[in-house]
């Protein structure tokens, strides 16, 4: 029995999710929208019932007094809103869990200080003069950084929760992260106190606890009266507060030399890491971190150890590496969904990666030269640039930004960075030239350049541009170079749903090696030049098929046929096309596989295949019969057979006549499931009838009796068992 492609390939798991374990997360790691096998999706809140919505939108009620619901802002109105009096302003990501912690802390906070006497009269609304907030000027209120990120940024907020208090628009204090209610109380105690110097209890106030709906109004001191209270030492608080929001605001206007960078894994070795560890040195940073999720007992972890120790040497001063004993921090491995041992991933940020190689030394070090390039963000080059990176990459993806674009654009952009560790390079540009050279026309685009050959995003919107999911998933049907190598790692994804032109090449035969691969990759873009000029004149045939509609209806008068006509909507991804891909195998590595499943020796010579992984079939013969060499004309004649409907050559199966007989079997219930389920249960019906038949049979041998049963003699016996046809001496 022949091998398949499944023997070919390593398996390897994947994990889906990421969960940030940080006491305040990073604006990159709250948003949602990383690929479901390759880059993290956060944990979203639960929805709420329509009668929680409802009561949320009527505000709520604290102390006896309606509080409306707190004000959300949006990006556009926040400076003109905040550029008069105090607010304190929350910044947060609906996906960022400790945001989810300090909500109920955050909203009983408000809804103490909106109720609150600063005069000591009950039942003050909102519009009464004596009201907290119009005795103090002071409003709070909330911004979503996952929907106006450029806002946030403006405001230097680089991780969530972060409250900023404002004074007529310009920052006075700030704090990131969850504090209990107390620490917040006291913190703005010390701004009321500025405002309004002396207003403010001396003995401080009695809170409620989070999620509270009252507080006992006669534990809280009472205010003293005014002959007692200080208003110098207040307005020495305010002078000195005012003097740190000028030093905020200069500060944020100068130009400050950046703090040195904390030199990554300056020993050399990987850190084993604690749950605590964990969240201090990974989750809480920015810093990128290689990390292994090993157990002690597991043989692959052992067997990889000498390489991860290797590996974290040659990184040494370049990038963080470390390791966590699943043994010990089941939680924290449970936390990162860990399902196999050893599982090895590249965290920045809040963002992860999981590392899907080969555990070879050289993959490792490859794989994390690779991610260190990606520290530093998404380049901006020129032309010159781009031009020597196409020297050295086979894939680079480039996208085209001018002054319009905003800072959510470039933040969608830099959350791909992670996903394409190890497949292609990202970068970013607004030079002339290569605008010019790529004929671009609208702001923002994307492109991957594959061997100096373009492939746009078809997507021109910027929303369109800023969905990371979408964008990732056209990235990977295009990362591959045109003639990738096929390994254990990409194996799959070349091989299904493809037909697959492949080479089977010998690297000791340097001169035919180097040949073969520029023939197949010749083949390749001589191929992809006929389909681009294929799907053109398609698209063009069904727009002249619809504009003559239009016009046959305008003849007619046919109003009904022309709406018709103009509704008609040309979608060329409907259409079903074979997807043909090139790539090449070492023949002497993969010598066994090759030999078992095509009968190829690649001793004899570079040979070409053309692969259906799907039907489990193959092509190694040219309309001639002669076998299909390693040359441009043979590869464009045979596939131009292949590829019709039906093929113009017969292929050859890759498996036996039994697994063959199967796979039709199976092919033919997907294509046609209806069928299928008739045909079950047709069988099912066959099968009770004739079990029917059966027990009719038996029972009239039986003589309608006790099942198998009869007299002869007034004696007994079982039928068929006592071999004398139930005769007895």
């Amino acid at each position: 029995m022949r091998l398949h492609l499944s023997s070919f390939l390593l398996p390897l798991a994947a994990l889906s999710s990421s969960v940030s374990l940080a006491a305040a997360e990073s604006p990159a790691a709250a948003t949602p929208n990383t690929p479901a096998d390759v880059l993290s999706v956060r944990t979203s809140s639960a929805v709420a019932p329509a009668s929680t919505l409802d009561a949320e939108a009527a505000g709520t009620v604290f102390n006896g007094q309606r509080v409306p619901p707190m004000a959300e802002l949006t990006g556009q109105e926040l400076d003109e809103t905040i550029s008069k009096g105090y607010w304190l302003v929350e910044f947060y990501s609906p996906y960022c869990h400790h945001c989810k912690a300090l909500a109920p802390i955050w909203q009983t906070l408000y809804e103490f200080y909106y109720t609150s006497n600063p005069l000591g009269v009950q039942q003050q609304e909102s519009d009464n003069l004596n009201s907290f907030t119009r005795y103090y000027d002071f409003k709070f209120a909330k911004l979503d950084c996952v929907a106006f990120g450029t806002a946030c940024s403006k405001k230097d907020v680089k991780a969530f929760p972060t409250l900023i208090i404002f004074k007529d628009g310009e920052p006075i204090k700030r704090h990131t992260g969850v504090k209990e209610l107390p620490f917040f109380s006291n913190w703005i105690e010390e701004v009321l106190e500025t405002i309004r110097p002396g207003s403010r209890p001396a003995n401080g106030l009695a809170l409620p606890k989070p999620g509270d709906h009252e507080v006992d109004l006669m534990a809280e001191p009472e205010v003293a009266e005014a002959k007692d209270r200080n208003p110098a030492a207040g307005s020495a608080a305010a002078s000195k507060l005012n003097a740190l929001a000028s030093e905020t605001a200069a500060f944020a206007t100068s130009t400050t030399p950046d703090k040195p960078k904390k030199t990554p894994n300056p020993a050399g070795i990987s850190t084993p890491l604690t749950a605590e560890g964990f969240q201090r040195l990974v989750t809480t940073t920015l810093e990128p971190w290689f990390i292994k999720f090993y157990a002690p007992w597991c043989h692959h972890c052992q067997a990889m150890a000498p390489n991860w120790a290797g590996m974290a040497r040659d990184m040494q001063g370049k990038l963080n590496v470390g390791e966590v004993n699943c043994e010990v921090d089941k939680r924290l491995c449970k936390d990162a969904r860990v399902k196999g041992y050893p599982t090895m991933m590249f965290f920045k940020g809040g963002e992860r990666v999981e590392y899907e190689g080969l555990r070879g030394l050289g993959d490792l070090i490859n794989f994390a030269n690779k991610a260190i390039e990606t520290s530093d963000g998404v380049a901006d080059v020129t032309a010159d640039e781009f031009k020597k990176m196409e020297e050295t990459e086979e894939v680079i993806f480039l996208y085209f930004y001018d002054h319009a674009t905003t800072t959510e654009d470039f933040e969608a952009l830099e959350r791909l960075t992670l996903s394409l560790i190890g497949h292609a390079r990202l970068v970013k540009t607004s030079d002339p030239a290569l605008v010019s050279r790529f004929k671009i026309s609208t702001w923002p685009r994307l492109l991957v350049s594959r061997d100096g050959k373009p492939r746009y995003y078809p997507a021109l919107a910027p929303k369109d541009m800023r969905d990371v999911r979408k964008v990732l998933g056209w990235m990977k049907s295009v990362w591959l170079p045109i003639v990738p190598e096929l390994t254990a790692n990409n194996a799959r994804e070349i091989m299904d749903g493809n037909l697959v032109v492949l080479g089977i090449l010998s690297r000791e035969r340097s001169d035919e090696f180097i040949m073969s691969k520029r023939e197949i990759k010749n083949a390749a873009l001589e191929w992809i030049d006929r389909q681009d000029q294929a799907f053109q004149l398609e698209r063009q045939e069904l727009r002249d098929a619809k504009q003559m509609r239009i016009e046959e209806a305008e003849d007619r008068n046919d109003q009904r046929a022309l709406r018709n006509a103009k509704s008609i909507r040309i979608n060329m991804d409907e259409i079903e096309r074979t997807e043909v891909r090139f790539a090449w195998v070492d023949g002497v590595f993969w010598e066994r596989w090759i030999r078992s499943t095509y009968g190829i020796d690649v001793r004899e010579g570079e040979r070409v295949v053309i692969n259906d992984e799907d039907n489990h079939r193959y092509w190694d013969n040219t309309i001639t019969g002669n076998p299909i060499m390693a040359s441009r004309t043979s590869i464009l004649e045979t596939l131009q057979k292949v590829v019709a409907s039906p093929p113009k050559i017969s292929p050859k199966s890759t498996t036996s006549q039994l697994e063959h007989v199967f796979f039709k079997i199976r092919s033919g219930c997907s294509s046609h499931p209806w069928l299928a389920v008739g045909m079950l249960i047709g069988f099912i019906v066959a099968v009770y009838l004739w079990g029917r038949k059966i027990r009719r049979v038996r029972s009239f041998i039986g003589g309608g009796g006790s099942g198998g049963f009869f007299h002869l003699d007034g004696k007994e016996g079982l039928l068929g068992n006592s071999g004398t046809n139930g005769k007895v001496d």
